[in-house]
């Protein structure tokens, strides 16, 4: 379907235009921070993985976070697991693929979330729209993009196989990025995928940091089998089926942490 605002980001960003969101990113990521850390409980696990690729990775060095969905707003308060001088840093904050038929159904909806780095994907058109472009651009600059891979979120919190966006995004980023996946268990308690839909107080909530790597290996034989035999959609879903184990390889681990850090006092 196609989008039905306005292309939302400037070609040249202004000065105004950077002000207003890095104002937009670092109230929001201030909030996340609160709510998540001080209104409920966090126990986030390896957060210095997290730390150190957001502020020290080499510069040109693309960053790709990948990790599941639960609820509605596990963006942002995911990011509540950042620090005060990561969420005031627009620079080094994250870009992510957002459901335009969600996000961007208004103008002033628009402004609000492309000023907080959410791109929209209009769900239906493929791999190839104009917000997978855009989220390719931001890695071959070197940036740090988020992705939910699942698409939606999971509501049963069941098996869903993961859409070939991010293969399109690792198929063709000239860049080699770092991959870091996450697993997070109990925003669903924060925000319930039920009505009124209002952040809860007082809920228990688990990040799992995985380790970083790179497909570099998988991509580069891939690309020599491509010149024989495997194809571009066969390239993109050994991609995203690479991928998909390694976030699954965190899931059974981070449900032990949450139910052990459930049971503390």
């Amino acid at each position: 379907m196609p989008l039905e605002v306005r292309w939302p980001f400037p070609r040249a960003p202004s000065l105004p235009w950077s002000l207003a969101s890095r104002l937009v990113m670092g109230l929001v990521g201030s909030y996340s921070c609160f709510w998540t850390r001080y209104m409920n409980q966090l126990n986030v696990h390896n957060e210095e993985v997290l730390y150190e690729l957001i502020e020290k990775r080499q510069p040109g060095t693309p960053l790709l976070t990948v990790c599941n969905h639960q609820s509605c707003m596990d963006d942002p308060h995911l990011w509540g697991i950042l620090k005060l001088r990561h969420v005031w840093n627009l620079q080094k904050m994250r870009w992510t693929p957002t459901a335009a038929d969600i996000c961007f159904t208004q103008e002033l909806h628009s402004r609000f979330f492309s000023l907080g780095r959410c791109v929209p994907v209009c769900r239906g058109d493929g791999v190839y729209q104009k917000g997978m472009d855009y989220i390719l651009e931001k890695l071959n600059c070197g940036d740090w993009v988020h992705v939910f891979p699942e698409g939606k979120v999971n509501m049963t919190q069941e098996f869903m196989r993961f859409k070939w966006g991010i293969g399109r995004l690792l198929a063709e980023c000239r860049l080699h990025p770092v991959i870091l996946p996450l697993w997070h268990v109990g925003l669903n308690d924060v925000l319930p995928n039920a009505p009124p839909y209002v952040p809860r107080t007082g809920q228990k909530i688990t990040v799992l940091i995985g380790k970083p790597f790179s497909v570099r290996p998988l991509l580069e034989r891939l690309r020599a089998e491509n010149k024989s035999t495997v194809s571009t959609v066969e390239m993109r879903k050994a991609l995203t089926d690479f991928i998909q184990e390694e976030i699954q390889a965190l899931k059974e681990q981070a449900e032990r942490l949450h139910q052990t850090f459930k049971l503390q006092s």
